[in-house]
């Protein structure tokens, strides 16, 4: 057999059956992951043939998303058999966007495989990968693909992926080059060359003459870096005693558990060239289901069954679906798994899951993924089980803050209710959305990581709930207060038959300086005003407040109560509302109202190499620069502080990722109120007054 027929290394430090596993396929956009998996699954004999993304006829990305988008816009599940052995292939977005579609998988895998390709621009996305499975600990190697595309040497394509990553990047081959094209590869642990064939396993072949050198060269650099982590390796070095082979495989194996090092294949995914050799690396290295156990801290009790829910979806006609890995004990139809807070649900059916396909099955192991029918207590990253205590979470999970959003409404009123119930499953399928309701301005809001992000929720709120929206810009929350003073008389008296109404009040208007909010006193004496009427007038103060002169919610400003009068018979609590009602409308047109902005305290991530240009989109947008400084434990990366008004905000995030290669962000918090005046203030008053008209 091509390639070797035992797997890398033999069988040497396994000692058991690992049990099915479970790899993610991570990496950078447009990297080649989703057809490294066709490749390894028509290798494995799980599909005829390998399908192509770009003809629309991939196992992987199937969703209409995905396909109309020609990108992966979720979480891909296949299974797969490789010498005797059973593996779950996690295939994840790639895009910065649904980064967090492959984050919630990692706490359940055994190993990811980062596809990256030789793309200078791609750099900083391979950093966001790397930073993630360092983060938490996941082991990992890396598959250079497109190998047949590269441009430049593979020494130099190392060097640029270093900066990546805080571990070192060991070499596990070379190619071996004709006329300026990769034909084949040499392994440096095996001392074996093969020659690709196309979509077929490689051909084992004699070392060519004229890369022995290159080969002896980087074999020795391989056994360096593992011998930083091995002093037995060490001394057989200083001693020129070449290490046993099975001593090679057992340190490269323990390094990689152990994320000492990240080894590195390279090949031609779409080619189907260097698949099996990454398969058989994946068999002998990655952990076993209890390893990974293990590494979480799960601690199961004997016939505790314990699973980690990696997605969650909400099919048409099926319900709800969790897609999770079995750490520890079997998993039965009609079992009941109770989440960290002691709440359970019965499993009304057990899935294989390959694609977009799902198939009735049976008990599930630990190792093997699978899906959960209607399991209503299990959402994205918890951990459940079988035991009625329940189980803390396993591993935290964060979704990150949103950096898009827009107010949208059912193109239908009457799809309301409707469309509120498909939005909080948009959110469960997918947590990195957030659903709000502003209270203020009556909007729904929906908020995510970009554009691409909102629109694929919007096309998948269509298409799988039946919910057709229109989008309008998030109202931002302008503020108005004075300038001046007044005091005015609010005077309420009406007579219709029987008792009457009348209330008097005089108050005194003033401002307060930024940041004081409302403050309401009274300097009633020789009771002119009753004691039990002195909570309406400040209800009715209040009430006034909340739409001052200009339109907008009033701020910073005392309301002094000093005189007024009653009458014995007509006076109310609502009379006196009224009255101070009456006296704030006419007192604050007198009191020189001015228009305030939410100004917000923005913190921009970035590479450095962007970092001037981030400063010119921030002062482009009326923002303030702060400064700037290194990002804390990320090489090569800036944190930008600003402060930018709420209303340049919109899209500021798609200027952002057009500067950095896709991969910039920011988080942005309310820092304080500033005057806004001149024609921008202008522009303001006339779409209130326009929208208080309409």
């Amino acid at each position: 057999m091509a390639d070797g027929s035992t797997g890398i290394g033999g069988n040497a430090g396994r000692g058991r059956q690992a049990g099915p596993r479970c790899v993610a396929l991570v990496g950078p956009f447009a990297s080649g992951k989703t057809s490294l998996l066709e490749a390894i699954l028509e290798r494995t004999g799980a599909i005829p043939k390998a399908g192509r993304v770009a003809d629309g006829t991939s196992l992987g990305d199937a969703a209409p998303e995905a396909r109309a988008h020609r990108m992966g816009v979720e979480l891909n599940v296949a299974d797969c058999e490789f010498l005797g052995e059973r593996f779950t292939i996690l295939d994840c977005p790639g895009s910065v966007e649904f980064l967090f579609e492959g984050e919630a998988v990692l706490p359940g895998v055994d190993m990811a495989v980062v596809v990256c390709e030789a793309d200078q621009k791609k750099i900083p996305a391979l950093q966001l990968t790397l930073k993630l499975l360092e983060t938490r600990g996941v082991p990992h190697v890396l598959f250079l693909n497109k190998i047949d595309k590269a441009d430049q040497s593979l020494r130099e394509t190392l060097e640029l992926m270093q900066t990546a990553s805080t571990v070192p990047m060991v070499l596990r081959q070379i190619p071996i080059w004709k006329e300026g094209i990769a034909i084949g590869t040499i392994d440096l642990a095996l001392e074996r060359a093969h020659v690709f064939r196309e979509h077929a396993e490689s051909e084992i072949v004699p070392i060519p003459d004229a890369d022995r050198a290159q080969e002896v060269e980087a074999r020795y650099q391989m056994l360096e870096k593992l011998a930083d982590y091995d002093d037995h390796l060490m001394e057989e070095l200083l001693s020129d005693i070449e290490p046993p082979r099975d001593e090679i495989f057992e340190d490269l194996r323990r390094e990689t558990r152990e994320g000492l090092i990240c080894p590195v294949f390279i090949g031609s995914a779409e080619r189907g060239n260097g698949v099996t050799r990454l398969l058989k690396a994946i068999r002998h290295d990655a952990p076993s289901v209890a390893a990974t156990a293990d590494r979480l801290g799960l601690n199961a009790g004997p016939g505790e069954a314990v699973v980690q829910v990696m997605k969650t979806l909400h099919t048409q006609h099926g319900g709800k679906m969790s897609i999770a890995r079995v750490l520890a004990g079997k998993l039965a139809e009609g079992a009941t798994l109770f989440d960290p807070n002691g709440a359970g649900d019965r499993i009304s059916g057990l899935y294989r899951i390959q694609g977009k396909e799902t198939t009735k099955r049976g008990e599930a192991i630990a190792g093997e993924t699978v899906g959960l029918a209607k399991v209503e207590v299990a959402h994205t990253g918890d951990t459940l089980t079988t035991a009625k205590t329940g189980t803390p979470r396993l591993a935290t999970l964060t979704p990150p803050e949103p950096v898009m959003g827009t107010a949208v409404v059912p193109t239908d009123r009457k799809d309301e209710v409707k469309l509120n119930a498909a939005l909080t499953r948009i959110a469960e399928e997918d947590p990195s959305i957030r659903i709000s309701h502003d209270a203020e301005t009556g909007e729904t809001l929906v908020e995510g990581q970009g554009e691409m992000h909102l629109r694929v929720a919007f096309e998948r709120l269509t298409a799988k709930f039946g919910v057709t929206v229109e989008f309008r810009p998030i109202s931002v929350p302008y503020r108005e207060t004075i300038r001046g003073k007044t005091s005015v008389r609010g005077r309420h008296k009406k007579q219709s038959g029987g008792h009457g109404q009348f209330g008097d009040v005089v108050l005194e208007i003033a401002p307060l300086p930024r940041g004081s909010g409302f403050v309401f006193t009274e300097a009633i004496t020789g009771g002119v005003v009753p004691r039990n009427y002195i909570p309406a007038v400040e209800e009715g103060v209040a009430d006034c407040l909340k739409a001052g002169a200009l339109g907008f919610p009033v701020v910073d400003l005392a309301v002094r109560l000093v005189d007024g009068s009653y009458h014995t018979v007509d006076s109310s609590d609502m009379a006196f509302k009224t009255a101070a009602q009456i006296g704030m409308r006419e007192g604050l047109p007198n009191c020189q109202p001015i228009l305030l902005e939410p100004i917000l305290r923005v913190e921009i991530a970035c590479p450095s190499d962007a970092t001037a240009r981030i400063n010119q989109i921030v002062t482009g947008r009326r923002g303030q620069l702060l400064g700037f400084d290194a990002r804390i434990d990320w090489a090569g990366w800036d944190t930008v502080q600003a402060l930018i008004p709420q209303a340049e905000m919109q899209h500021l995030i798609v200027e952002l990722r057009s500067a950095t290669a896709g991969v910039g962000t920011f988080r942005a918090r309310f820092e304080h109120l500033a005057e806004l005046s001149g024609h921008l203030a202008a522009k303001v008053l006339e779409r209130q007054k326009a929208a208080r008209a309409a």
